[in-house]
């Protein structure tokens, strides 16, 4: 029968032997404190990731249907000679679903243009660090859920005159307008003049990179100065979420009309929502949890091979000790369960650090990178019961090894 008394002084030897021998100690249990705590501060920081890319993909909007040549998952190399031919998605698409979608409500095409070297955006002695520059309709703002900080979004009437007007990304004003307020000044874009309206409301960077880098054109402006930039991607906004697949079926038919595609044969262009990219994003998610799990394994499996090395000199160690426990009546049994022990409360010492120094990366995560502080407690009472388990393993070969010392020889064994 085992006791408590028999597990409690188990663990009482480890602990004496952690103190007694700290620098082997120490490196036995450095590979499950690694294993531990790679495990507990990678899922913390592919959870903050994770947590930072649907906060992202939520501030799009949950009524948003993107509309492209393309859809997002697409390998470019593998495109059959249908898809390498396919029609670009153009203004007459736009035009399409504004006119025969009624469970459409606002409509936001883009089309960028960037010439060699980058976008030149001056005011002055001021220069932009080469923003992006695209052309888009008034309904921007509904769809992109994006506020004017100052001054106006352009409207029907500057499309309709196709003025020479932009609206800009505060990255853009602070370059440029340090010390003044930007509304209502000329700046030259790619040695075109244009009279700023209004600055785009800042938006926090997403992975250190800014969204707010950027210069807006009316869209019919867009086309008047480069109308070879045809091909557009394409937002839409329908009525609620709850009308997200009959604005999907609208769109879909008016697409299909449009294009020419036959009846029998598959479209010729992609719709798609936030559910896709999350969908893909869990995706990429899933690879990393199980190239986090060979990683931390690893370190796991060098924690056992350490363990059970320590264990087996303490079984050298201490024959004479173990002949005098089994002379005096203790069985196989007994010492078994007291080198498993030991050996457990070893690895569990590993865990216990390892889970603080999972948390302590965690928390470095979120200084360096800015992403949400989060420490699961699944994944650290699956990092501490991992460890335990890397003891019971590690340990049973020592044990059995010492429970089958003849007794008689190991009270001889100097």
């Amino acid at each position: 029968m085992i006791s408590t008394v028999e597990i409690k002084d188990g663990i009482l030897l480890a602990l004496d032997s952690i103190r007694s021998n700290k620098l082997r100690a120490g490196l036995t249990i450095l590979g499950v404190l690694i294993g531990v705590a790679s495990v507990i501060g990678m899922a913390s920081i592919i959870s903050g990731l994770d947590k930072m890319v649907m906060n992202e993909i939520e501030s799009m909007g949950s009524n948003v249907l993107y509309v492209t040549k393309f859809p997002p998952d697409v390998d470019y190399d593998k495109l059959t000679e249908e898809e390498r031919n396919r029609k670009p998605i153009d203004f007459e698409a736009v035009q399409a679903i504004i006119d025969f979608c009624p469970s459409i409500t606002a409509v936001a095409p883009r089309n960028y243009y960037a010439p060699p070297g980058g976008n030149v955006v001056k005011y002055k002695g001021n220069q932009a660090n080469r923003p992006g520059m695209f052309g888009t309709l008034p309904d921007y703002v509904k769809v992109e859920n994006r506020n004017v900080g100052r001054g106006r979004f352009f409207n029907e009437f500057d499309m309709e005159r196709r003025a020479m007007v932009c609206v800009i990304g505060s990255d853009v004003a602070k370059a440029l307008f340090p010390h003044e307020d930007p509304v209502e000044k000329q700046i030259r874009v790619n040695s075109r003049q244009f009279r700023v309206i209004g600055v785009m409301e800042e938006k926090e960077p997403f992975l250190g990179e800014s969204d707010n880098n950027f210069v807006i054109l009316p869209y019919a402006t867009y086309e008047k100065l480069i109308p070879w930039e045809k091909e557009l991607f394409l937002q839409a906004s329908a009525a609620s979420p709850q009308t997200m697949d009959q604005a999907k079926d609208e769109i879909t038919s008016v697409l299909r009309r449009i294009r020419g595609v036959p009846y029998h044969k598959p479209d010729n262009f992609a719709i798609w929502t936030q559910d896709n990219i999350k969908d893909a994003v869990n995706n990429i998610t899933q690879y990393i949890y199980i190239a986090m799990i060979v990683i931390s394994s690893v370190g796991l499996m060098v924690g056992g091979v350490g363990v059970m090395n320590i264990m087996l000199v303490s079984v050298t160690e201490r024959t004479r000790e173990i002949g005098i426990r089994k002379a005096i009546g203790a069985k196989k049994l007994n010492i078994l369960i007291q080198f498993l022990t030991e050996a457990t409360t070893l690895a569990c010492s590993g865990g216990v650090l390892g889970i603080f120094a999972g948390i302590l990366l965690a928390f470095l995560s979120k200084l360096i990178f800015s992403m949400p502080f989060t420490v699961s407690i699944l994944w650290m009472v699956l990092g501490f019961s991992v460890s335990v388990l890397v003891g019971l393993v590690a340990g049973i070969y020592p044990a059995y090894k010492a429970a089958r010392v003849d007794p008689i020889i190991s009270l001889r064994y100097e």
